[in-house]
């Protein structure tokens, strides 16, 4: 199994990081020098190489020591899970001690390591091995006399292993002013990589540079690494770049106003701040986080540098965030560590183990602000840019709170990583009426139509909650000063409502006197309506009557005209 890095044949060593930062792996059928000083970790990484070789690879592998035997290393590896006689027997992998002294390869003043060659030989044949691992070189060249024939002898020894095929690793000690103890090995090696195990400030931190790699390009920063019950691992963090994709989906902060305020929450794989003050409740509103994500199946990562889990958990039921259920679950994972316990490019190393083992979907670090006590504000800031690249990269939703001190400026950490975070959220106490009370204020959110209010942040029984503020002479009014500011407003809408109230009942009465006045004034005209109708029936009656007797008049002088003969009037 090999790739193909501009021309050159890869051998993967299949640790964590160390492939990545190489391009691969190491160059095939070529040697490589690993040194540095006691303690660093050479024999671990060789004797990984071979392990991971066997087991991942199907390539068998030879471990050839000059100073420990094949007991003595696997008992070192054990407890790092590696089962090295199970490998042996499976004649997957195969241990050689040789000792050899000057007498041995010395004939008659020149030297000759035909008989390392035969040995070496007899061990890779019998396996048909694909990878060599020589432990140390000083052990074998530490009895020549001059530079001369070391160099001749080094490059004898490579080309050896070069025209058998062998992907080889040779450790070597550091020396003083060298990175070899006779400074020539690492001009023969065709790659060669440092390990550093530094003290600073006593804290020790581990780091590998690859300083040389013929024909390939790799990462020549410095990485950290880590030696941990399973073994050896790099992070390669500085390889990563703002190439992370940028998801619309939201994620609730579990805190629903907040929520609000934020247009519907964070977007997923985004960095936010939390800043405060000692006391503003900073854990709190990470632990609604937490919970809330738990709730919707997440797995989160909670790194806590100040309480430990039984600590966190009983101090957020005792406000009604039940977090020990999440944890039964292995949903949530808190991770407790004092920042003081190891150095900077550790602390991130055992992160990025963390989140490949425990694969969260949201990343909880509290407080980060702990971290200036390890290093510099310029190298913590580093640090905690390469981690949220990290985390970007991955998709993966951080939040991280962030201690600010008292008399300080609000709108600045004092890492300075604000501008490096998508939200900010800034908690602060004020000071009124004789107390103290919170205020929740969102100072930015990219991408995200933000709330641009105050809220008074309350810690109850029952978790969190977010309040309208009351605004009253340009001042927030929170506690006791709202209640009084509730109270006058109380009051004075009561007087308000009286008042209208007062204003109702007048308006009625006067509807009902004017009501009153037009139901008399219908009844006087009814009243009169009904005289003017009894007159005008009797007037026509009289009329009536008039017409009648004429009539009747008119009748009765046509009669006696006709009787008597004589001529009346016409009617």
């Amino acid at each position: 199994m090999a790739d193909v890095y501009n021309g050159v044949l890869k051998c993967p060593t299949g640790i964590e990081g160390l492939d990545e930062i190489t391009g691969g792996g190491l160059p095939r059928g070529r040697p490589s020098l690993v040194c540095g000083g006691p303690g660093c970790g050479k024999t671990l990484l060789a004797m990984e190489f071979l392990i991971h070789g066997a087991l991942r690879f199907d390539e068998p592998g030879v471990f050839v020591s000059f100073e420990e035997s094949a007991e003595e290393l696997a008992t070192n590896v054990a407890s790092l899970g590696f089962d090295v006689p199970a490998l042996i027997k499976a004649q997957k992998l195969a241990v050689k001690k040789i000792h050899l002294d000057r007498n041995d390869i010395e004939v008659a003043g020149e030297y000759d390591l035909e008989g390392l060659f035969i040995q070496l030989g007899s061990a890779v044949e019998a396996l048909s091995a694909k990878r060599i691992v020589l432990d140390t070189i000083e052990a074998l060249f530490g009895g020549f006399p001059n530079d001369a024939i070391l160099r001749s002898e080094l490059q004898r020894l490579f080309r050896w292993l070069k025209d058998r095929g062998l992907t080889a690793v040779i450790t070597g000690e550091r020396g003083e002013k060298t990175l070899t103890r006779h400074g020539l090995e690492e001009y023969v090696a065709d790659c060669v990589m440092v390990l550093d195990h530094r003290l600073a400030d006593q804290i020790a931190t581990r780091r590998m540079r690859i300083l040389k790699y013929r024909g390939s390009l790799h990462g020549a920063d410095e990485y950290p690494f880590l030696i941990d019950e399973q073994g050896f691992s790099v992070l390669p963090i500085t390889s990563l770049m703002l190439q992370h994709t940028a998801s619309t989906e939201r994620v609730s902060s579990g805190i629903a106003p907040l929520d609000t305020m934020l247009d519907g929450g964070f977007y997923r794989g985004s960095s936010v701040l939390i800043s405060g003050t000692a006391g503003t409740g900073k854990t709190s509103v990470v632990a609604s986080f937490a919970r809330q994500s738990c709730r919707q199946g997440e797995r989160v990562l909670f790194l806590a540098f100040e309480e430990s889990e039984a600590q966190i958990a009983r101090n957020m039921h005792s406000i009604g965030i039940e977090l020990q259920p999440w944890i039964d679950q292995q949903l949530l994972k808190i991770i407790p560590a004092r920042a003081t316990a190891c150095g900077l490019e550790l602390h991130l190393t055992r992160i990025h183990k963390a989140i490949r083992e425990f694969q969260p979907r949201a990343v909880i670090v509290d407080p980060i602000s702990n971290m200036i006590a390890v290093g510099s504000r310029l190298e913590v800031k580093a640090m905690l840019t390469r981690l949220m690249d990290l985390l970007k990269n991955r998709q993966i939703t951080a939040v991280y709170t962030s201690l600010t001190h008292a008399g300080s400026s609000l709108e600045e950490t004092e890492l300075h990583i604000s501008s490096l975070a998508d939200s900010w959220l800034l908690l602060r106490n004020i000071e009124s009426s004789g107390e103290r009370n919170r205020l929740l204020y969102v100072l930015k959110s990219r991408g995200t139509a933000h709330s641009n209010q105050l809220r008074e942040f309350l810690i109850t029984g029952h978790g969190i909650d977010l309040r309208e503020v009351y605004l009253g002479a340009g001042e927030v009014l929170t506690g006791a000063s709202r209640q009084a500011q509730e109270a006058a407003e109380e009051a004075a809408a009561l007087q308000r409502a009286e008042q209208i109230q007062a204003q109702e009942r007048e308006l009625e009465r006067r509807r009902e006197a004017v009501e009153a006045r037009i139901m008399a004034l219908r009844a006087e005209a009814a009243v009169d309506s009904a005289e003017t109708e009894t007159r005008i029936a009797q007037e026509r009656r009289r009329e009536a009557k008039l017409l009648a007797d004429q009539r009747e008049r008119a009748l009765l002088r046509r009669a006696d005209a006709a009787r008597t003969g004589i001529k009346g009037e016409q009617p």
